[in-house]
Protein backbone atom coordinates (compact mmCIF):
# COMPACT_ATOMS: atom_id res chain seq x y z
CA UNK A 1 0.00 0.00 0.00
CA UNK A 2 1.17 3.57 -1.35
CA UNK A 3 1.18 6.36 1.32
CA UNK A 4 -0.84 8.94 0.36
CA UNK A 5 0.56 11.98 -1.59
CA UNK A 6 1.92 15.22 0.58
CA UNK A 7 1.06 18.61 -0.59
CA UNK A 8 4.31 20.49 -1.09
CA UNK A 9 4.83 23.82 -1.05
CA UNK A 10 3.37 25.13 -4.50
CA UNK A 11 1.79 22.43 -5.15
CA UNK A 12 -1.63 22.01 -6.88
CA UNK A 13 -2.94 20.79 -3.13
CA UNK A 14 -1.60 23.80 -1.04
CA UNK A 15 -4.66 25.52 -0.16
CA UNK A 16 -4.74 28.96 -1.83
CA UNK A 17 -3.24 32.04 -0.33
CA UNK A 18 -4.71 35.02 1.01
CA UNK A 19 -2.87 37.88 0.35
CA UNK A 20 -2.92 41.06 2.41
CA UNK A 21 -1.23 44.06 3.04
CA UNK A 22 0.90 45.89 5.72
CA UNK A 23 2.96 48.92 5.35
CA UNK A 24 5.66 50.12 7.37
CA UNK A 25 8.02 53.05 8.30
CA UNK A 26 10.99 52.69 9.68
CA UNK A 27 13.88 54.70 8.66
CA UNK A 28 15.25 54.36 4.82
CA UNK A 29 12.85 52.41 2.60
CA UNK A 30 16.17 50.66 1.35
CA UNK A 31 17.33 48.80 4.67
CA UNK A 32 13.31 48.15 6.19
CA UNK A 33 12.54 46.47 2.47
CA UNK A 34 15.87 43.80 2.37
CA UNK A 35 14.72 42.84 5.80
CA UNK A 36 11.11 41.78 4.54
CA UNK A 37 12.14 40.44 1.53
CA UNK A 38 14.04 37.47 3.42
CA UNK A 39 10.74 36.53 4.65
CA UNK A 40 8.84 33.21 3.78
CA UNK A 41 4.78 34.31 3.15
CA UNK A 42 6.15 37.55 1.60
CA UNK A 43 5.42 37.44 -1.77
CA UNK A 44 6.28 41.35 -2.51
CA UNK A 45 7.90 44.36 -1.08
CA UNK A 46 7.45 47.86 -2.52
CA UNK A 47 8.85 50.85 -1.56
CA UNK A 48 7.24 54.60 -1.18
CA UNK A 49 5.92 57.59 0.76
CA UNK A 50 3.21 57.41 3.09
CA UNK A 51 1.51 60.38 5.00
CA UNK A 52 1.67 63.12 2.64
CA UNK A 53 0.26 64.26 -0.69
CA UNK A 54 0.73 62.99 -4.15
CA UNK A 55 2.27 66.19 -5.45
CA UNK A 56 4.99 65.98 -2.78
CA UNK A 57 5.67 62.15 -2.94
CA UNK A 58 9.28 61.96 -4.98
CA UNK A 59 12.60 61.42 -3.59
CA UNK A 60 13.84 64.78 -3.65
CA UNK A 61 11.36 66.69 -2.36
CA UNK A 62 10.74 63.80 0.75
CA UNK A 63 14.25 64.13 1.86
CA UNK A 64 13.74 68.05 2.44
CA UNK A 65 11.64 66.31 5.67
CA UNK A 66 9.35 68.97 4.95
CA UNK A 67 6.37 67.10 2.81
CA UNK A 68 4.98 64.84 5.93
CA UNK A 69 6.07 61.78 3.72
CA UNK A 70 7.66 58.86 6.03
CA UNK A 71 9.67 56.47 3.67
CA UNK A 72 8.19 53.42 3.47
CA UNK A 73 7.88 49.88 2.23
CA UNK A 74 4.36 48.04 1.52
CA UNK A 75 4.30 44.01 2.29
CA UNK A 76 2.31 42.17 0.09
CA UNK A 77 1.67 38.72 2.49
CA UNK A 78 0.32 35.16 2.47
CA UNK A 79 -1.48 35.49 5.60
CA UNK A 80 -1.96 30.94 5.80
CA UNK A 81 1.84 31.70 6.07
CA UNK A 82 3.13 34.68 7.61
CA UNK A 83 0.64 36.36 10.59
CA UNK A 84 0.70 40.44 10.74
CA UNK A 85 1.92 40.14 14.39
CA UNK A 86 5.09 38.20 12.98
CA UNK A 87 5.87 41.01 10.85
CA UNK A 88 5.57 43.54 13.70
CA UNK A 89 7.91 41.15 15.41
CA UNK A 90 10.43 41.69 13.09
CA UNK A 91 10.02 45.29 12.23
CA UNK A 92 9.88 46.04 16.37
CA UNK A 93 13.08 43.67 16.50
CA UNK A 94 15.05 43.99 13.50
CA UNK A 95 14.23 45.93 10.76
CA UNK A 96 14.78 49.50 13.05
CA UNK A 97 14.68 50.97 16.09
CA UNK A 98 11.43 52.29 17.07
CA UNK A 99 12.61 54.50 20.06
CA UNK A 100 13.84 57.12 17.74
CA UNK A 101 11.50 59.63 16.90
CA UNK A 102 12.21 61.33 13.54
CA UNK A 103 15.08 59.63 12.45
CA UNK A 104 17.61 56.79 12.25
CA UNK A 105 20.98 56.55 13.08
CA UNK A 106 22.31 59.41 11.48
CA UNK A 107 19.44 59.41 9.12
CA UNK A 108 17.47 62.22 10.83
CA UNK A 109 14.09 64.20 9.53
CA UNK A 110 10.50 63.41 9.69
CA UNK A 111 10.86 61.11 6.79
CA UNK A 112 12.95 58.70 8.92
CA UNK A 113 9.78 58.92 11.50
CA UNK A 114 8.64 54.64 12.74
CA UNK A 115 5.35 54.72 12.01
CA UNK A 116 2.66 51.41 10.80
CA UNK A 117 0.01 52.76 8.75
CA UNK A 118 -2.67 50.42 9.61
CA UNK A 119 -4.97 49.51 6.58
CA UNK A 120 -8.31 48.33 8.79
CA UNK A 121 -9.24 48.16 12.91
CA UNK A 122 -7.50 44.57 13.03
CA UNK A 123 -4.13 45.94 12.08
CA UNK A 124 -4.62 48.97 14.17
CA UNK A 125 -5.41 46.96 17.36
CA UNK A 126 -2.34 44.20 16.95
CA UNK A 127 0.00 47.16 16.58
CA UNK A 128 -1.64 48.50 19.83
CA UNK A 129 -1.50 45.35 21.46
CA UNK A 130 2.61 44.72 20.22
CA UNK A 131 3.82 48.21 21.60
CA UNK A 132 2.05 47.78 25.01
CA UNK A 133 2.99 44.33 24.98
CA UNK A 134 7.24 45.77 24.40
CA UNK A 135 6.54 48.65 26.58
CA UNK A 136 5.42 46.42 29.78
CA UNK A 137 8.00 43.75 29.50
CA UNK A 138 10.57 46.57 29.18
CA UNK A 139 11.88 45.36 25.64
CA UNK A 140 13.02 48.98 25.30
CA UNK A 141 15.08 51.05 27.69
CA UNK A 142 13.65 54.09 26.04
CA UNK A 143 9.96 54.37 25.01
CA UNK A 144 8.41 53.10 21.66
CA UNK A 145 7.80 56.46 20.08
CA UNK A 146 6.50 54.61 16.68
CA UNK A 147 3.13 56.46 15.23
CA UNK A 148 0.09 54.06 14.89
CA UNK A 149 -2.47 55.66 12.37
CA UNK A 150 -5.18 55.10 9.67
CA UNK A 151 -3.83 53.88 6.72
CA UNK A 152 -2.75 56.95 4.27
CA UNK A 153 -2.68 56.84 0.43
CA UNK A 154 0.68 54.81 -0.51
CA UNK A 155 2.68 56.58 -3.45
CA UNK A 156 4.92 53.73 -5.07
CA UNK A 157 8.91 55.37 -5.13
CA UNK A 158 11.15 55.49 -8.11
CA UNK A 159 11.88 52.16 -9.81
CA UNK A 160 15.67 52.51 -8.89
CA UNK A 161 14.65 52.11 -4.62
CA UNK A 162 13.31 48.64 -5.32
CA UNK A 163 15.20 46.32 -4.62
CA UNK A 164 18.37 48.66 -3.49
CA UNK A 165 20.25 46.66 -1.11
CA UNK A 166 20.53 43.53 -3.01
CA UNK A 167 21.34 45.41 -6.13
CA UNK A 168 23.76 47.49 -4.71
CA UNK A 169 25.68 45.43 -2.03
CA UNK A 170 28.71 47.30 -1.95
CA UNK A 171 27.23 50.78 -1.62
CA UNK A 172 28.58 52.21 2.00
CA UNK A 173 25.41 53.00 3.02
CA UNK A 174 24.31 49.47 2.13
CA UNK A 175 27.02 47.49 3.95
CA UNK A 176 26.92 49.79 7.21
CA UNK A 177 23.37 49.50 7.55
CA UNK A 178 21.02 47.45 5.44
CA UNK A 179 23.30 44.55 5.58
CA UNK A 180 23.83 44.08 9.58
CA UNK A 181 20.43 44.57 9.30
CA UNK A 182 19.65 41.20 7.56
CA UNK A 183 22.41 39.18 9.33
CA UNK A 184 20.48 39.64 12.26
CA UNK A 185 17.41 38.27 10.83
CA UNK A 186 19.19 35.45 9.58
CA UNK A 187 20.40 34.97 13.48
CA UNK A 188 17.15 35.24 15.20
CA UNK A 189 14.61 34.34 12.79
CA UNK A 190 16.17 31.83 10.75
CA UNK A 191 12.89 29.66 11.09
CA UNK A 192 11.01 32.58 9.31
CA UNK A 193 12.98 32.64 6.40
CA UNK A 194 12.35 31.78 2.76
CA UNK A 195 14.62 29.40 0.71
CA UNK A 196 16.18 32.74 -1.39
CA UNK A 197 14.96 36.04 -0.78
CA UNK A 198 12.34 37.69 -3.32
CA UNK A 199 14.04 38.29 -6.48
Amino acid sequence: MTEPHKATRGSALEAPAQIETAILAGGCFWCVEAVFRELDGVVKVESGYCGGTRETADYQQVCTGRTDHAEAVRISYDARRISYEDLLKVFFSVAHDPTQKDRQGNDRGRQYRSAIFSVDEKQRAAAMAAIERLTRDQFFKDPIVTEVVTEHPFYPAENYHNNYAACHPSQPYIAHVATPKVEKLRRYFGHMLRDEPLP
